[in-house]
């Protein structure tokens, strides 16, 4: 049952909730990465360059852009505590789903026929995960107080970032231990279980009670949005600062590319990146906890341009094979100052009656995010590193502007 007002105790509680589930979260994510584990499946299971296409699509685009699909339906329930269970259950079946299905087939058993089940798994989960993600934000926002979230964001960034360190060494582990496609079962199985745990944590949240406007036909959906867009000045701007600055996230890769086509780096090399980078992320999470009322977003999002554009610079000036731990670093601290911050900004542009199409709307709002990394590898396989270095700088420097522009106060 939700509660009608906010108090201390309810806000610590919620506080505490979150955060239990935002851990064991964190220890199942590497067991279903998206970049990795996954893909790695795809393949052996008999798929090719088509089947990773669609899998992309639909846990990376599909999942974002379904949101605006789902919010017309949840902004309408004044308590969404419920959905929100029920979504995350759907997640940790569809996770059980492929390690059964893979548990009960073998490399000599034509496993290859099973893809059309694990892509049918593969899309309830991600779109549960969509689904569950609005009401997620929206609870969070209503259901603590507005001076504990920049607290919670960062202190839940600082031991996810621990949570994932942790989980990527036994993911790896797993792989080795096991033969396929046992090892992947396991995998699978493991992070349905940690997932569970994680539900726990929103049993335990005391949902507060708010106001809706109602929306009784998807017209009225979208002239909202339109509406809210028009009038509300915060909320294109925050837009805007997603579709530059938000490709500050797609660096790392083609860094990792850049390393090992000009230095053939290995594995060792390549462990000593993510060591850096979870370092880089677990330290800027646990200094935005501590200094959380004296930090302010706008002056995260300026340390996240500065950095991202000194990079490339950097490594076109004077990149050598040593430097790249260090880049890997402060990918570590961009990553973790702009979940924080982004996070933080848009519970604050948004109210309790709106969060629901807010969060709709900031998911199918990645336009460029999304599409800057195919561009991106087009550049460099037609122009050169340099070339893409250079259009990155110059989305970059224009992400200066709209962080100037933006309206915020924490």
């Amino acid at each position: 049952m939700a509660v009608k007002q906010l108090t201390d105790s309810i806000s610590r509680n919620n506080f505490y909730a979150y955060m239990w589930h935002a851990i064991f979260l964190a220890l199942a994510q590497n067991f279903m990465d998206v970049d990795t584990i996954v893909p790695s499946m795809i393949i052996d299971a008999g798929g090719n360059s088509f089947h990773i296409g669609l899998l992309t699509a639909i846990m990376v685009g599909g999942s974002s852009f379904m949101q605006i699909a789902f919010s017309p339906y949840l902004n309408n329930k004044e308590e969404k505590k419920g959905y929100l269970i029920f979504a995350i259950l759907m997640r940790v079946s569809a996770l059980f789903g492929l390690g059964v299905l893979l548990f009960f087939y073998s490399h000599n058993n034509q496993f290859g026929s099973a893809l059309t089940l694990i892509f049918v798994l593969i899309a309830i989960f991600s779109l549960s995960g969509a689904f569950a993600a609005i009401s997620y934000t929206d609870i969070l926002g209503k259901s603590m107080f507005e001076d504990k979230r920049k607290s919670f964001f960062s202190l839940r960034q600082a031991l996810a970032s621990l949570g994932v360190f942790i989980s990527a060494l036994l993911a790896a582990k797993m792989l080795t231990t096991f033969s396929y496609p046992y090892n992947y079962g396991a995998l699978f199985m493991t992070a349905g279980v940690a997932l569970a745990i994680a539900t726990l944590g929103f049993w335990k949240v005391k949902e507060v009670r708010s106001k809706i406007v109602k929306l009784n036909k998807l017209k009225d959906y979208f002239i909202t949005i339109k509406q809210e867009i028009s009038t509300n000045s915060r909320l294109r701007g925050y837009l805007l600062i997603v579709n530059t600055l938000g490709i500050s996230l797609s660096l790392l890769p083609f860094l990792m590319l850049y390393s090992k086509q000009h230095f053939d780096i290995g594995n060792d090399q390549v462990g000593q990146y993510l060591i850096f980078k979870v370092s880089a992320g677990v330290l800027s999470g646990l200094f935005i906890y501590y200094l959380a009322k004296r930090v302010k977003y706008k002056l995260m999002l300026y340390t996240i341009a500065s950095i991202a554009l000194l990079v490339p610079i950097h490594l076109v000036t004077y990149g050598t094979q040593w430097v790249f731990v260090g880049y890997f670093f402060i990918g570590g601290i961009i990553y973790t100052f702009y979940k924080v911050a982004m996070e933080g900004i848009l519970l604050e542009v948004s109210n309790n009656e709106n969060r629901a199409i807010y969060v709709g709307l900031s998911g199918a709002g990645n336009i460029i995010p999304a599409l800057f990394p195919i561009v991106g590898g087009w550049l460099i396989a037609t122009y050169g590193f340099n070339t893409f270095f250079t259009v990155f700088g110059l989305i970059i420097l224009l992400s200066f502007y709209f962080i100037w522009r933006l309206d915020c106060k924490k």
